[in-house]
């Protein structure tokens, strides 16, 4: 099947918009490259230090001629989608070592949970979290001893941030390894139900806590697709994923087989074999544009609108709202997952899951195939399934067809002709909605501002019964200069009520949702923010709003905003408690949410 011009036009017009900076990081790579194993330049004393606690490895290390890993691991066992990785060392070193090579842990990268973190200070770390993993993991690699990198990382900020040191060190290969998502608990529709329920306080504390448990009930990632299982996808759609490594429940057989079959792959891929696939030539534009559709296609998480340009940035290529846009236009929206329907990602991948979805997205024209993958050339590789015999893993055409047409559906027979994500422009700036979890009839509101400054006060006004009519909550002083851009996801049930109430409501921010937000319109990330005294800081309560996600407009009606002067928040609470004293560096030189919020790149 021939691209699709959008396709082609949107590919195309990255790689020109990118020409100087990806000219310039390939000819970086191209020099470190060029250098050939890092550690044939070593002195032998550098070396004895990395060895020396070795053991049964040394002599091999020592030898030089062997292929030797560094993993990069984000474990901790206060994440449950990260408590596997506890184990995956010692497996991958054996493994290397069953094959002729060497592995170390290179070092360790922070991996904090929103799920933790929602509604408490901490959060106004966590997209900060990110840019602090990408340069913990070049802090690891820095010591320069390995032929290659196995990045253990899943949830909100991990990823990309792997991603991000990934492409920096991109003269080597890199293979990223998940642990899966936890095995399915309470639905998540009935956990939103006891949310709500309790947000009217039709029920106490101790029924929450238990409908909670219920849902988050053991190790791997939560099952709803939020921000953690969109980045499993793209690192599928974007080859550093073996083929249908996704989605596999932690601590199974199938699980610590992929792991082995992982190392081996990233033993043949360094430059000391036949088969040198170095990170920069994985990451390219064409695997940019095919992580973009997977994430319209999925219906995705609003967070990687912020984290896609960032990983991109590092690897020379600039991404634009509008790239985004332009191909949500054009990609079908093939899945209902939580929070776009009642199925969570177990059920997802038992209903054909992503190799399903790409060989339908290959066969409609709507991802490139030539690209390079961890697994090979060509992204068709992604349409197998992995099987499990004697131990071992081998591959086998999918099945070609969804076992779930209520989950999955084919590209010509879509849940909807358009992607899950829609860009805002207008006069107030440009921002994002996740417009398919949003039934049509909420696409557009237009309706009276009401202004906040904090979440809380929102929920504030809403127990006081203040809000009984139509309107559009705004936000503001909560993009990343702020605040550090911390989710407002605690807002969920607060807006839901007063829509199921028979209100038009919808959100306008400057700040960001979480990745499972859903039903209510939600305009995030407006960029400028706030306290770059974008236009957001110019409204006043009663202004009319107009948000309307089919057109992809977001303006206030009927003003002269350049008549007003901007509004000012006393922001100095927000540098001092729980480490964000540590943090005032990234507020003041963050760059734009439009552009990925970096602070690094």
């Amino acid at each position: 099947m021939p691209l699709h011009p959008t396709i082609l036009a949107v590919t195309d017009r990255i790689r020109a918009r990118s020409e100087e900076t990806r000219q310039t990081y390939l000819e970086n790579m191209a020099n470190a490259a060029s250098e050939g194993p890092r550690r044939a330049h070593m002195a032998c004393g550098n070396l004895a230090h990395a060895y020396a606690a070795m053991g049964e490895d040394k002599d091999t290390l020592a030898a030089g001629r062997a292929p030797n890993i560094g993993i990069i691991s984000a474990y901790n066992d206060m994440l449950s989608a990260h408590q596997p990785f506890e184990q995956y060392p010692n497996l991958i070193r054996a493994a290397a070592r069953a094959a002729g090579g060497t592995a170390q842990v290179a070092g360790g990268v922070p991996a904090m949970c929103d799920g933790v973190t929602q509604g408490q200070t901490g959060m106004e770390l966590s997209l900060f979290s990110r840019d602090v993993i990408a340069l913990a993991a070049g802090v690891g690699l820095s010591h320069n001893v390995f032929d290659a990198v196995i990045y253990l990382g899943v949830c909100d900020k991990i990823i990309p941030g792997l991603v991000m040191a990934a492409a920096t060190f991109g003269y080597i290969p890199s293979v990223f390894l998940p642990a899966g998502p936890m095995t399915s608990g309470l639905p998540n529709d009935e956990k939103a139900k006891v949310r709500q329920q309790f947000a009217l306080g039709e029920i106490g504390r101790d029924e929450l806590m238990k409908s909670e448990m219920a849902s988050y009930h053991g190790p791997g990632t939560c099952t709803f697709y939020g921000t953690a299982n969109t980045n499993q996808m793209l690192m599928e759609f974007m080859g550093l994923h073996l083929p249908g490594a996704s989605f596999v429940n932690p601590n199974t057989p199938m699980r610590d087989a992929l792991t082995v079959a992982g190392t081996e792959r990233a033993l043949e891929i360094t430059a000391l074999g036949n088969q040198f696939t170095p990170t920069c030539e994985v990451l390219d534009e064409k695997a940019f544009v095919n992580g973009l559709v997977g994430l319209m296609a999925t219906g995705g998480s609003t967070n990687l609108v912020l984290h896609l340009p960032a990983m991109a940035r590092a690897a020379g290529i600039i991404l634009d709202l509008q790239d985004f846009s332009d191909l949500s236009d054009v990609t079908p929206l093939m899945a209902k997952v939580y929070p776009n329907g009642l199925a969570d990602v177990n059920h997802f991948h038992a209903a054909g899951g992503l190799g399903f979805m790409i060989g339908e997205l290959l066969n409609a024209g709507l991802l490139h195939d030539d690209v390079k993958t961890v697994a090979g050339d060509g992204l068709h590789l992604y349409t197998q399934e992995p099987r499990l015999t004697d131990g071992r893993i081998s591959y086998v055409p999918g099945a070609g067809k969804s076992q779930n047409e209520k989950i999955l559906r084919p590209a010509s027979d879509p849940f909807q002709p358009e992607g899950g994500l829609k860009q805002l422009q207008g006069n107030l700036g440009r921002g994002v909605i996740k417009a398919s979890a949003v039934a049509k009839e909420r696409h557009i509101v237009e309706a009276p501002a009401r202004i906040f400054h904090t979440q809380e006060a929102v929920k504030d006004a809403f127990k006081a019964g203040e809000l009984t009519s139509d309107t559009i909550i705004v936000v503001r002083f909560q993009g990343p200069k702020s605040n550090g851009m911390p989710e407002l996801h605690g807002l969920t049930p607060t807006l839901a009520i007063l829509q199921d109430r028979g209100l038009k409501v919808a959100l306008v921010t400057d700040g960001r949702m979480s990745g499972a937000s859903g039903k209510v319109p939600s305009a995030i990330h407006l960029s400028p923010e706030a306290a770059d005294n974008g236009p957001i800081s110019l409204i006043q309560d009663g202004d009319i709003i107009r948000l309307d996600a089919t057109k992809g407009t977001i303006d206030v009606l009927d003003v002269d905003l350049g008549t007003r002067t901007p509004a000012v928040a006393d922001l100095t609470g927000n540098g001092n408690g729980v480490g964000r004293e540590l943090f005032e560096v990234f507020r003041r030189n963050v760059g734009l949410s439009s552009d990925g919020a970096a602070v690094v790149v």
